[in-house]
């Protein structure tokens, strides 16, 4: 410290330390009987059991556990709040949380989130929550049939309306792709949220978490913990996984946040804590399912999931729009995990288009994982648009699209039909393969992972020929309990609880510190030293990440990226018979591949065929659409003002009046699949679509009126109507 002079000051010294020091312990006091606060109630959650941390009102409308096959699943719908009204007649919300060793309720722990802004918007919205313990014998086709069945209700349940959305967070992601890719007909559009899909995918150096099943050697560990487990999976060892992949914030930047603001963090902290340490168990059928169909095989991608034995699952079975949401901030599913299927499945824009399917996709600058599903800034931009979009996207010619969302000034819309106040406009630009490829660096780096696969295959046979009947035979619910009690994620909370007696001063302590609470000012010598010391230790774990990382990318090339290991494998599939005998069998293969890419085609272009022999069936309705399909696309850019001017146009043409809404969702998509299989025919066919002067007129008209929506009218708009003139003779 200095006086004005610059002299040393040593008084300033002494008062800064005495201050910081009060403080120090003051938080210090407050921190510990937050952390024992914490583990109380991690105590009482494990005796009551876990709830939903939702902070809806809801109420349970079918239960899992009364079915058939019964599950730990509940179907319930959230109760709106005091002032909120919901149509019955709009679309339906599901929301699903993942199954990752949580509990359910992050979708809508906060008012700002999926469910708050679903509800905000007037629909019906849903929720599937489960249970801590899994019903005996639940397996991963039982959890589906339960969907399926919640899902068939929620139909009845609103007949007039359209089919319900399905939003699935992180893992539950992959099995609402699932459910819909086995039964299209029950879902409507999906929402899918930092859910890993191409589980195999990302970039070297900077996704670790894609090597840990290769370094475990496969399945069979979860095998053996599960066998331990009587039959149970313990959701603990999954948060821990998660825990360990940023150390620098599980065992210093958390608890250090909360103990700087002690005085403002404490409901926050306890409230993600509630969440955080809520873990929920799995049967062994199903994260055997979970990590040898996706995690470690990636069958999902390759249509290899069988579901009861027979049934393939193929994920161009889906029908309806997808929208994946991914973060470049994401270190648990990177976008190349949400993101590499579409061109894994689909190939090209090309098949997309064949498919008849709409896949938009948006990837968030820097939020992180758990960002994605609990931050209200994300809530009230991203998912609120997803929402308020929910129909509109079914109306997109199919392909590939980029969601654009722009600030703006003024409301966009009627304000009876939108939102009172809305601050985003929304675009959807035309996308290639090569823009979702770019967030790779290649695909190559995947590779070495079926060699991982073929390697945990054979890692798990010898588990269960020659460890598991041990296990099996040693392991009872006794046991099982001691195991699940004393794992580290548990025993770490009983030492900071009431059950630990020497934190029972903190609790009498505390109340006496919070009132005669001095905090330290901002400006103090000493806590600036604090920031500084807590900025180096988290430099000192990042860094330890970064080399223990890299040593573990390291370690699973050398192991799975070499020719030793290929030959291994290679000798064992070929002992299963899943390779080829001789090159005979190698020929005969080529040729079936041949002859699938050739019918391929030819099935291609007779379809295209087809489309063009469509281009003059129809009337003005159909040309109408054609038209305004036209000039919304002619950018390559479809702009939400050009969608809510088209409903408009639609909704007061007595053209349209009797047709029903799925009629002419049906239409706009038959228009685009002709405009994509042959422009020049499709543009010329209008003349005979629209005979009469005065339809090609108000056709014109229609397409000024689409241009302007916008408020720009760029060159190729313009270029269209030069077009439309030419072709319609005005």
């Amino acid at each position: 410290m200095t006086t004005e002079q610059g002299a040393f000051d040593p008084t300033g010294l002494f008062t800064d330390a005495a201050e910081y020091w009060q403080d120090f312990w003051q938080r210090s006091i407050l921190f510990t009987d937050i952390l024992r606060v914490r583990g109380n109630h991690f105590i009482e959650t494990a005796h009551k059991g876990a709830r939903p941390v939702l902070v809806f009102d809801y109420e349970i409308l079918m239960d899992g556990r009364s079915l058939e096959r019964p599950v730990n699943h509940d179907l319930v719908r959230i109760l709106p709040e005091k002032g909120t009204i919901t149509d019955p007649e709009k679309r339906p919300i599901v929301v699903i949380d993942p199954r990752a060793g949580h509990g359910p309720g992050i979708g809508g722990s906060k008012i700002d989130s999926e469910i708050g802004v679903a509800l905000s918007a007037g629909h019906p919205v849903y929720f599937i929550l489960f249970y801590p313990d899994p019903e005996p014998n639940q397996t991963y086709s039982d959890v589906k049939a339960a969907q399926i069945r919640f899902i068939e209700e929620l139909k009845q349940r609103h007949p007039l309306a359209a089919e319900p959305a399905i939003i699935g967070n992180c893992q539950a992601g992959w099995a609402v792709a699932l459910l819909s890719a086995d039964r299209p007909d029950v879902t409507g559009p999906l929402v899918l949220n930092g859910s890993p899909l191409s589980y195999w995918a990302g970039v070297e150096g900077k996704n670790p978490m894609r090597y840990r099943g290769g370094l475990l050697g496969g399945i069979w560990l979860a095998s053996l913990l599960s066998d331990l487990g009587n039959g149970k999976y313990d959701g603990a060892n999954l948060v821990m996984n998660f825990e360990d992949l940023n150390p620098a914030n599980t065992y210093w930047g958390k608890q250090y946040n909360v103990w700087a603001n002690v005085d403002t963090e404490k409901e926050r902290y306890l409230s993600f804590e509630k969440w955080w340490n809520s873990y929920f168990m799995m049967t062994a059928d199903e994260i055997r399912f979970i990590l040898e169909n996706l995690f470690v095989g990636n069958r999902l991608e390759k249509g290899e999931v069988k579901l009861d034995g027979e049934r393939r699952i193929d994920l161009k079975n889906l029908e309806d729009p997808v929208i994946v949401f991914a973060s470049s901030g994401d270190n648990i599913t990177p976008p190349q995990q949400a993101l590499n299927w579409i061109a894994k499945v689909y190939g090209s824009v090309d098949e997309i288009r064949r498919c008849g399917q709409v896949i938009i996709y948006r990837v968030h600058e820097k939020i992180g994982h758990l960002g994605i599903f609990v931050s209200s800034g994300v809530a009230r931009k991203e998912h609120k648009e997803f929402i308020r979009n929910i129909d509109t996207i079914e109306y997109l010619p199919p392909g590939l699209y980029e969601m654009m969302i722009t600030e703006i000034d003024t409301p966009v819309g009627d304000p009876g039909e939108r939102l009172s106040v809305q601050n985003y406009n929304i675009r959807f630009k035309s996308r290639n393969m090569s823009d979702i490829l770019a967030y790779d660096d290649t695909l190559e780096d995947e590779e070495p992972f079926q060699t991982v696969a073929d390697i945990s295959d054979i890692n798990d046979r010898i588990y269960r020929a020659m460890i598991q009947p041990l296990v099996k035979a040693w392991a009872n619910p006794y046991t099982a309990h001691m195991m699940k009690t004393l794992h580290p994620m548990r025993a770490s909370r009983y030492l900071f609880s009431d059950w630990n007696p020497f934190l029972l001063p903190t609790k009498e302590i505390a109340p006496k510190v919070r009132e005669f609470r001095t905090p330290v000012s901002d400006d103090n010598l000493f806590l600036g030293a604090e920031r500084a010391l807590s900025e180096s230790i988290t430099a000192m774990f990042d860094a330890y990440r970064d080399i223990r990382d890299a040593r573990y990318e390291l370690l699973f090339n050398m192991t799975y990226d070499n020719p030793l290991t290929e030959s291994l494998t290679g000798l064992w599939n070929l002992f299963q018979s899943k390779s080829v005998e001789s090159s005979s069998d190698l020929a005969q293969m080529k040729a079936e591949e041949i002859q699938k890419t050739g019918d391929r085609e030819d099935r291609y272009e007779a379809e295209r065929l087809r489309w063009i022999e469509a281009a003059r069936i129809g009337g003005v309705p159909e040309g109408i659409v054609r038209v305004m399909l036209m000039m919304a696309g002619s950018d390559l850019v479809y702009d939400e003002r050009e969608f809510d001017t088209a409903k408009k146009i639609i909704r007061k043409n007595s053209r349209f009046l009797t047709l029903r809404n799925d009629r002419i969702k049906q239409m706009v998509k038959d228009q685009a699949r002709i405009l994509q299989a042959d422009e020049n025919i499709a543009v010329a066919a209008l003349a005979e679509l629209l005979p009469e002067t005065e339809d090609r007129v108000e056709a014109m008209e229609i397409a000024e009126e689409i241009a302007k929506a916008d408020l720009v009218v760029v060159k190729e708009e313009i270029a269209v109507m030069e077009r439309l003139k030419q072709v319609l003779g005005l």
